[in-house]
């Protein structure tokens, strides 16, 4: 009897657990594309949070990112699936409003990764995994100044003959340009005003002009973000006396500077700027070269891999009912002599 018993406890125990297990989270990812090397790099990163955290994952990119209403489709079919959250960066927050709408409705939590869903309905986006703009482009500023002699540069500027360091944007209303802009010039200026009086000049809305200033922050901002008048700016840096470093803050700008170079020939030894430190952001091949030829002492690139892990992980957080606010995905400075690490190269993409 008691064997009988101890079995029937045994079966109750196992269909039990049988009876109560749970299915694997959904977790649906609509990126802004796929083809392109960031964006995979964006989907190795969702693909390892989800083996790691046990869920299953959807994710889709359009072709390229133009295709708003393919993206818009393929949203409106995994809505219909009900997922546990959803990751997304759209590529027109307009277009996907009701969908937006209908997640705040159903209890759908939305997790904004890369750009995220801005201008989103409220309560819409439960956090978003992205790119601090400004924390990266002040990474820039801090390896400049551990150049050999950046900081005796810096010391020996004098208001007659002052150290200029510029900074290089295509345009000024960009959210992630401007940022970036505000970044390296707060940074720098934090930095260079611990050697010497520092004047920022160029553009109104950074500026903080001082007196005898031995250091002269520069930016410059072209008149459109045409290559042709983004290669003008540049050269007009080029010209400036006393021109130091030079920060470029995309890849747009980067394109404009060696443009404005001769490729970037220009920069390299015995050439007319051989003298010049520069740091770009971003990647593509022309800057990639232009690191790898030591052209340029380094470039910031953002973190796609983290940007796809941490918007995962931040889904399936929401998903569970814990609570998610934005992160910060980071960025790495790469250089000629790490450019080729592997936590490097799936990172600096063509």
């Amino acid at each position: 009897m008691k064997k009988i018993m101890a079995l029937g406890l045994v079966l109750m125990m196992v269909f039990g657990a049988v009876a109560i297990a749970e299915e694997p989270l959904y977790i649906s990812v609509v990126s802004k594309g796929e083809q392109h090397a960031f964006w995979q790099a964006v989907r190795k990163g969702c693909e390892d949070a989800a083996e790691e955290y046990g869920v299953d994952m959807y994710y889709y990119g359009p072709p390229s990112e133009s295709d708003i209403q393919l993206q818009v489709e393929a949203l409106n079919v995994e809505m219909l699936k009900v997922p546990d959250a959803i990751v997304l960066a759209a590529l027109s927050t307009e277009s996907v409003m009701t969908q937006l709408e209908d997640c705040v409705a159903h209890g759908i939590p939305v997790i904004g990764f890369d750009s995220g869903v801005p201008n989103a309905p409220e309560g819409a986006i439960y956090a978003t995994a992205s790119t601090n703009n400004q924390n990266a482009a002040a990474l820039a500023a801090e390896e400049l100044i551990k150049l050999d002699g950046f900081t005796d540069a810096l010391a020996a500027g004098t208001p007659e003959a002052p150290v200029v360091i510029a900074c290089l944007s295509q345009d000024a209303t960009s959210e992630s340009i401007t940022s970036r802009t505000t970044g390296f010039i707060n940074k720098m200026y934090e930095l260079a005003s611990e050697y010497n009086t520092v004047s920022v000049e160029g553009h109104d809305l950074w500026a903080q002009p001082a007196e005898d200033a031995g250091v002269i922050l520069r930016v410059e901002v072209s008149a459109t973000t045409d290559i042709t008048d983004v290669t003008n700016a540049a050269t007009s840096l080029l010209n400036t006396d006393g021109l130091f470093a030079l920060f470029c803050s995309n890849e747009g700008a980067v394109s404009g500077l060696l443009a404005a170079t001769s490729g970037g020939a220009d920069l390299g030894e015995d050439g007319p700027y051989s003298h010049l430190l520069v740091a770009g952001f971003d990647a593509g091949a022309p800057q990639k070269e232009a690191v790898r030829n030591g052209w340029f002492v380094g470039s910031v690139t953002q973190d796609p891999y983290r940007i796809g892990y941490l918007g995962v992980e931040l889904a399936v957080k929401a998903a569970n009912g814990e609570e998610v606010s934005d992160i910060d995905t980071g960025a790495k400075w790469y250089t000629a002599e790490n450019i080729d690490d592997p936590d490097i190269a799936m990172l600096v993409y063509d």
